[in-house]
């Protein structure tokens, strides 16, 4: 008998998801000032450090913190292939999004194109990510809904790009990242919103098994550890760097 499972969440830790998706933004959109040099060049470093403080972080540790936040009463565990794949999928999609948009901050067909990218690579990661869930049952997906969560991205994405690169005062960039923040969990909540979890099995709490399948129980402290130990190591980096650079 399919049982549809109504989810609960767990409103600290949906806090929690919005402030890791703004350090991780606000450390990546510090970093993406410095991907061009003064000769036109892209820095590759600050492009990678920007795609792994945005995309490793900001999107992805943010999606798995969210998934935390979510109550199925039942036992969940995730593929290590898909998840692995969907974080590169985010550290490629938001290196190029942002090494894109620096080449041209002031044109808006630039900040439109990496906006789309930006918001797919949102998109792509968490429904990667979601492939790689494993329960006793499957997800009923809402396609009007997964459309939806898909142009959220893609517009906050596109204003939060606006305001990193077109502005060059603190108290914009934060903004900047604010709403890069609401976008990546707009995103991702209202991906969550599009998916009825249907049970099928007479034991929901068993804990899934398998090749490469990690519990949902062992995924909480190095999914944080990784997000704030990875942001404080970033975010010195910038800071440090930007001491030693003249002011733009």
């Amino acid at each position: 008998m399919n049982i549809t499972i109504v989810p609960e969440y767990d409103v600290p830790l949906v806090a929690l998801s919005y402030a890791i998706a703004v350090i991780g933004s606000l450390v990546a959109l510090s970093a993406a000032r410095t991907i061009v040099g003064s000769d036109g060049r892209i820095n590759f470093y600050s492009a990678i450090s920007a795609g792994v403080a945005l995309g490793g972080i900001g999107v992805w540790s943010m999606h798995f913190v969210g998934m935390l936040a979510i109550d199925l009463k039942m036992g969940v565990g995730y593929s290590m292939y898909e998840t692995v794949i969907s974080l590169v999928a985010a550290v490629v999609a938001t290196s190029a999004a942002l090494s894109y948009v620096a080449k041209g901050r002031k044109d808006p067909r630039r900040i439109a194109v990496a906006g789309t990218l930006l918001g797919g690579g949102v998109a792509v990661m968490h429904y990667l990510g979601m492939h790689g869930m494993r329960f006793g049952g499957f997800v009923d997906w809402s396609t009007p809904v997964v459309l939806l969560s898909v142009v959220i991205a893609i517009a906050a994405a596109s204003a939060a790009l606006w305001l990193a690169f077109n502005t060059n005062t603190w108290r914009s960039r934060i903004l900047g990242a604010l709403v890069m923040g609401v976008a990546v969990c707009a995103m991702h909540y209202t991906g969550m919103a599009a998916a009825d979890f249907i049970c099928t099995t007479a034991n929901p709490r068993a804990i899934p098994s398998g090749l490469a399948v990690v519990s949902a129980l062992q995924m909480p402290v190095w999914v944080i550890l990784l997000a704030i130990g990875g942001a404080f190591l970033l975010a010195t980096d910038q800071i440090l760097r930007a001491t030693a650079l003249p002011s733009r």
